[in-house]
Formats: structure tokens, C-alpha cells, sequence
């Protein structure tokens, strides 16, 4: 049996989503390992982005009637742009860095409507070195200009990391996609098609799979689902993924299966393995997992196997072969440096753990298996998926795409990159809990970590409580510090419009935004309205936190997210442009001494909030190293020089800010060059402070207070011994 794994369009262009890799990793280790992937969105983008496709779609464009001012003047340029198109994919795909030059200095690109809000703060953002930067930055406003002539004359649901979203979004009826399939193809739609027929002409599969993750790929999927059943009926097609996971669990128009013979939910492996064995007349229908089908003209749901989901350290590593890995297109899309992490470059993903460890922030789908059931994996394994990875793609670039990774396996998982001497970037989403002390983040960061994304979300200790984030203003002040000191980005998710929040409590919220910038402990951020969803707390039980469900009646398709009153709250949208303008300007380190209701042309109240509110909570870190005896030593510095003077030693320790000599009894200097070089080495053998400084008593006769208090051991600390929890 042929497996063909596919990624509808749109994700992401700059990376492949890895959900196919993660099924075909697992099904490396199966019966049914015949299979190959691809990025069809990917594809879609490349097969529109080329001068033989845009002089075509510039054809189709001139013949449009009524064309905005934005088309005209890009239908006047179209030489200019059919004659840079292929190079500025090259650029973007870092085939031709050397054009960078070319794009900066001179006229080289045409320029529309997306080129409108270029000031004299980009050449302050990117200065006179970053050029290549400012390159991608123009490259990606010439591709997004040429995506407004696709949307206004070709296709009105195209985008570069979703299609058609807006008609899948909330959509509790399939009716509006179902319309939009049925519609003569339009010139999108067509390449798309000739996509789906190379893989199928070269692949000739037996079962087609689409992994459907958010609402920008359904229109995608099911249009490339309905392109092989008429032309190939034979084919069987299965759809499964974050999707369907969250929206269709409750699946009953049996329309959905003109286009699909079967939808999956939850975890995709054991599902996915039992339809493939009834496919092969190994398993009886009544015995799929978790599985949509449709029977006699109806939408029956079977869930009789009684095997349980395949462990998460047993579902193999993923499989990045088959995706063109050097065609990705990195993209600059604004300043915001996180979000430049999630356009730009090629990074493999990986799950730390199946779920959250937390599973209790009331906005969150945490009644789903997908979060609900946390099953982490050992250090070990991670770091033998991670090698494997490295020699598969070539690249050593990470994104561990937990709900939050698990302090406590990123600690061992660390080590062990450490131990193994494995070079690795990554970054990951995390909760700003008091885990992470400075020492903790050190260790991230010696691995590799150079970033860290987490929910500040409301950032008031009020509705923190309400949403059991289980995080207070002064943790995630405390923590984001310790990240930041140790060179690692941190990114705040923001919301605001939570049930009940007051206009005192947003302006208050983003006063402590204001002060997180101020102090330097965050460098990124972004503002999301809540939304209510069908299987968080607040959707489940919405009394509880005083909010109103007045929609949508639960439709045949879709139903997840909930439309909402908020009786006991403020006019929520009359925040958002304000939110949105001020933080923008944090992250370049403008306005902060503005009082935050200046960015609002309503009137709002004063924050409450004590001007050097967030610097005290960061002052207030606890740094004593004999609370912390049952703590572990780990040391990451080089060992010092030693250099006898008479009854004393000279002690030079290497830091990250240059050398330190300090000085030190010789049977006090002898036992700390012999820990430092030997018995502290391994990062799998650490010994607690306590017994380290038991030890050093027995050894030198020297009071325990005399090394902790002392000159040289505060320079070892800044060297590069940590204390670490275990």
C-alpha cells in the first residue's frame, strides 16, 4: 500500500508545518512504510511565483473592469516585476544572497501600495550594515504587493500562511465552503490542482492523507481532496489534524464525505493505523479509533478499538525526507522579532511532550486529549530525534512546538545536549513560572535556547487568578528577567477583553507592559482579543465567569468558537488599536515615558500601578546560594589557572566579561581546581552544594561560610557554575 502525507496550503513558506513528518516518522516503524509527504502549499507558492506564471496572471488581471488604484499602478509595472520575480525567490530561498546589494541601492524592485509605509525608521531599524535584512524586508513588501493584484483579480481568499480562512473560521455550517468548492476553478485553483497531479502521477498512492491544522488550510484541503476524487475515485483519502481536532467533533452534514473517506481525531497515529489495516482487510470497521465516517447516507462516528494511543516516546522520529527543505522562502514581514523567528528561516520542529503539564488555564481547549493527556519523553530520546534530525536536514535549528515545554525535562534535556556536545539553536513556548530561576535559564541557554515565547496574557493578578494561569505580574516580571540576563528573547502573549476585565484593569495591564519594556526584561509581545471556545472552562461554564454564550447554535460542521456577552466588563474593541500601536512602539524602545492613556483618543482612567512597580519585582529575586544546599551543581566554565604565591594561590577565572584573579589558600585552591577539572565535568554525576561543601570542609579544614562568602566563589558563579534544581 502507498501513503501519500499532505500539507494543504497555506502554513507557512518559510518552514513545513510538521505534522506530516511526525505520521511518517511513525509510520517508518509500521508495515506501512511506503510513504511519501509534501508541502503542497509550498508548492502552490512556488508554481505562482515565477516570471512564466505572473505574466500569465498579469494577462488575467488586465482584463478586470473597475481595478483599484493599487493593480493599476502594478499592472504598470509588470515588466519590472515578471523581470525580478525569479530572483527575488532565489533571494528569499537564500540562493542568491549576493542580489541584497542590488535591492537596497538601487531601483531594482517596483514598488506599490505595500512599500507606502516605509519611513526613515527603516533605515534607523536596519542601519547601514544590515543589509540583507533590509533586503528581505523590500523582497517580501514586492511578493505581498504582487498577493494583492492575486487577491483583487484572481482569487479573493489567497494569503501567504492561510487560504479562504475566513470562510472556514466559525463556520458551524458547510454550506459557504461547499459553495466555494462547487465554483468554476479560478487560476489558484488551477495550479493547485497541477500540484496534486505530479504527486499523484509520481507517487501513484493508494490512500491520500491531509493534515488539516487551522481554518487557512481547510479551503486548501478540501480542494485538493475533491481534485483527486474526480480524477482519481480510487484513491481513499483520510483528513485529521488540529482542525478537525477542535472544530468538527461534533461532525454530522454527511456532504463532508463527497470529499473524504474518513476523519480522524486526537492523536492521528493509532487512527490512522487502524484505518489502513481495514483498508487491507486486516480490521473490521466497528474497530477504528476515533474516526468520522459515512454510512448509508449518514455521518457515523466509530470508536471500538480498545488499544490505547501509541506512548509519545514510541511514535518515532520525525521524517523530514521528501519536502523540498532548500526551497523554503524566508520572509521579513515587520520588526517584531519573535514573529521574525516564525517567518524567517527553516527550523525543525519537535515535541517535547504530548499535552501540558499545567492543563488548567480556563481559556484553553484543556478538556482535549491533545493538551489534556501529558506523557513527556526522556532527555535521551529527545536528544537521539534531535541527532537524527540534524543528519536528515542538515540544519540545527529547533522550535519545540509544545503548549509549554516542561521545565523540568528542558533541564534534563539540556544536559544531555550538553553531554553530547550537540550545537544546536531553539526556542520554545513556556509558562513564566518560578522553575525558571536564573541559574535554570543559564543552563537553556548554554544548550542553545535563544528564545522563549509565554503567556503574560492579562498581565492583572486579579484575572490571572480568574483564568488560573497559575502566574502572578511579579513571577513573570522575576522570570522574564532571568531569561533576558541570560541572552535569551523573551515574547509575550497578551490578551485583553477577558470576561470581566474593567477599563481600570487594561490600562493597568498595559502599564505593566509599558514597564517590562522599560526594564529591558521583554523584547517582543502581541496583543490577542479572547476568544471563547467550545472546550475551555470558560466554554464549558460560562457562568462562572460571568459571561453570556448568545451563539452560535451548534451547526452540522464546525463548532468551537462561541460568541459571547460580557456584562460585567468594558467595551473591549475600543482597546485594540491603542494596545496595538503601543506595543509596537515598545519593541523599538519609543514612548515609554508617555503615561499610557495617551495612546487611546478616548478618555481612560490612570493606572494604579506604582511607577517602578515591575523593577521591584525584579530586584526582589532571591540570589542567596545557602538556601539552595539540596540544589545541584553543574559547572559550564573553563577551568581556572592556578598560580602558586608562596602559602596562597592566584586564581584567574574566565568570564563572560573577561578575567577575574582572585586569591586563595593552596588547600582551598587545590580542591576547587580538582572539582572544576574531574568530579564536576560530567553534566550526569552532579552532587548537591550541600555535600559539595561537606567535602571541601573535609578536605581543607575551612568553614563552609568561608568559600560562599568569598571573592572567588562569586566569580566561579558568573563563570558558570549553576545551581540547579532537582
Amino acid at each position: 500500500m502507498k501513503i501519500s502525507l499532505f500539507i494543504p496550503p497555506l502554513t507557512q513558506i518559510n518552514t513545513p508545518y510538521p505534522a506530516t513528518a511526525y505520521l511518517k516518522g511513525f509510520l517508518n516503524e509500521t508495515a506501512y512504510n511506503n510513504c511519501s509527504q509534501a508541502d503542497l502549499g509550498l508548492e502552490l507558492i512556488l508554481e505562482i511565483f515565477n516570471k512564466k506564471t505572473i505574466s500569465r496572471l498579469f494577462d488575467e488581471a488586465a482584463l478586470q473592469k473597475d481595478l483599484s488604484e493599487n493593480v493599476k499602478d502594478i499592472l504598470a509595472q509588470r515588466h519590472r516585476y515578471e523581470f525580478c520575480v525569479d530572483a527575488v525567490i532565489r533571494f528569499l530561498q537564500n540562493k542568491n544572497i549576493t542580489l541584497a546589494h542590488k535591492i537596497c541601492t538601487g531601483d531594482y524592485l517596483p514598488q506599490a501600495s505595500r512599500f507606502n509605509a516605509l519611513n526613515e525608521e527603516v533605515e534607523e531599524l536596519f542601519g547601514s550594515m544590515g543589509i540583507h535584512d533590509k533586503a528581505k524586508m523590500l523582497c517580501t513588501l514586492f511578493i505581498e504587493d504582487i498577493g494583492d493584484l492575486i487577491i483583487e483579480c484572481i482569487s479573493p481568499y489567497f494569503g501567504f500562511s492561510r487560504y479562504a480562512e475566513d470562510i472556514a473560521r466559525s463556520a458551524t455550517s458547510f454550506d459557504p465552503i461547499l459553495k466555494l468548492l462547487e465554483a468554476n476553478n479560478n487560476s489558484i485553483d488551477a495550479i493547485l490542482a497541477s500540484v496534486v497531479d505530479r504527486h499523484i502521477k509520481n507517487e501513484q498512492p493508494d490512500v491520500v492523507l491531509f493534515t488539516i491544522p487551522f481554518p487557512g488550510n481547510v479551503y486548501g484541503a478540501f480542494k485538493a481532496a475533491q481534485h483527486i476524487k474526480k480524477n482519481h475515485p480510487h484513491i481513499k483519502i483520510l483528513m485529521g489534524g488540529g482542525f478537525p481536532n477542535t472544530e468538527l467533533r461534533s461532525l454530522s452534514d454527511p456532504r463532508v464525505f463527497d470529499f473524504t473517506d474518513f476523519i480522524t481525531l486526537d492523536d492521528g497515529e493509532r487512527p490512522v493505523l487502524n484505518i489502513l489495516e481495514y483498508l487491507e482487510g486486516k480490521r473490521e470497521l466497528a474497530l477504528l479509533k476515533r474516526t468520522f465516517i459515512r454510512e448509508d447516507g449518514q455521518v457515523k462516528y466509530i470508536n471500538g478499538c480498545k488499544a490505547p494511543d501509541i506512548a509519545h516516546s514510541k511514535t518515532g522520529t520525525p521524517d523530514y525526507t521528501d519536502l523540498l527543505l532548500d526551497s523554503y522562502i524566508s520572509m521579513l514581514e515587520m520588526a517584531n522579532p519573535m514573529h521574525r523567528l516564525w517567518s524567517d528561516g527553516r527550523w525543525n520542529k519537535l515535541t517535547v511532550a504530548h499535552g501540558c503539564y499545567w492543563k488548567k488555564c480556563s481559556f484553553c481547549d484543556i478538556s482535549l486529549d491533545y493538551i489534556g493527556r501529558y506523557e513527556p519523553a526522556s532527555a535521551s530520546i529527545l536528544a537521539d530525534k534531535i541527532e537524527t534530525i540534524i543528519a536528515q536536514t542538515g540544519t540545527s535549528g529547533f522550535h519545540f512546538v509544545d503548549e509549554a515545554a516542561p521545565p523540568l525535562v528542558m533541564r534534563d534535556l539540556a544536559l544531555e545536549l550538553l553531554d553530547r556536545k550537540l550545537d544546536i539553536s531553539w526556542w520554545a513556548n513556556i509558562r513564566f513560572e518560578k522553575t525558571f530561576t536564573d541559574d535554570l535559564c543559564k543552563l537553556l541557554a548554554a544548550s542553545g535556547c535563544i528564545a522563549v515565547t509565554g503567556g503574560l496574557e492579562v498581565a492583572s493578578d486579579r484575572l490571572l487568578q480568574l483564568m488560573e494561569k497559575g502566574v502572578s505580574v511579579a513571577q513573570v516580571s522575576q522570570v522574564a528577567s532571568n531569561f533576558t540576563q541570560a541572552g535569551i528573547m523573551v515574547h509575550a502573549y497578551l490578551m485583553y477583553g477577558f470576561p470581566t476585565q474593567t477599563a481600570q484593569e487594561t490600562i493597568d495591564s498595559l502599564e505593566v507592559v509599558r514597564q517590562l519594556f522599560e526594564a529591558q526584561v521583554l523584547q517582543s509581545g502581541f496583543w490577542h482579543r479572547f476568544s471563547m471556545t467550545a472546550h475551555s472552562p470558560v466554554g464549558l461554564n460560562p457562568e462562572k465567569y460571568q459571561v453570556v454564550k448568545i451563539g452560535p447554535e451548534d451547526g452540522t460542521f464546525a463548532n468551537n468558537d462561541l460568541i459571547h456577552e460580557d456584562p460585567k466588563g468594558c467595551d473591549h474593541d475600543l482597546f485594540s488599536e491603542g494596545l496595538r500601536r503601543s506595543l509596537f512602539n515598545f519593541m523599538l524602545q519609543n514612548c515609554l515615558d508617555w503615561p499610557v492613556g495617551e495612546w487611546f483618543d478616548f478618555t481612560t482612567p490612570k493606572t494604579t500601578l506604582a511607577p517602578k512597580l515591575i523593577q521591584s519585582h525584579i530586584n526582589a529575586s532571591d540570589g542567596d546560594d545557602e538556601k539552595k544546599l539540596n540544589y545541584r551543581i553543574c559547572w559550564l566554565g573553563r577551568v581556572p589557572t592556578f598560580t602558586v604565591q608562596g602559602k596562597n594561590c592566584k586564581v584567574g577565572i574566565e568570564t563572560p566579561h573577561g578575567i577575574i584573579t582572585t586569591k586563595l589558600d593552596l588547600k582551598s585552591a587545590n580542591f576547587i581546581e580538582q572539582q572544576l577539572s574531574t568530579d564536576l565535568v560530567s553534566v550526569k554525576s552532579l552532587v548537591t552544594l550541600n555535600d559539595f561543601l561537606e567535602q571541601y570542609t573535609k578536605e581543607t579544614g575551612r568553614d563552609r561560610e568561608d568559600l560562599l562568602h568569598s571573592e572567588t566563589w562569586s566569580a566561579i558563579r558568573n563563570a558558570g557554575l549553576l545551581l540547579l534544581r532537582f
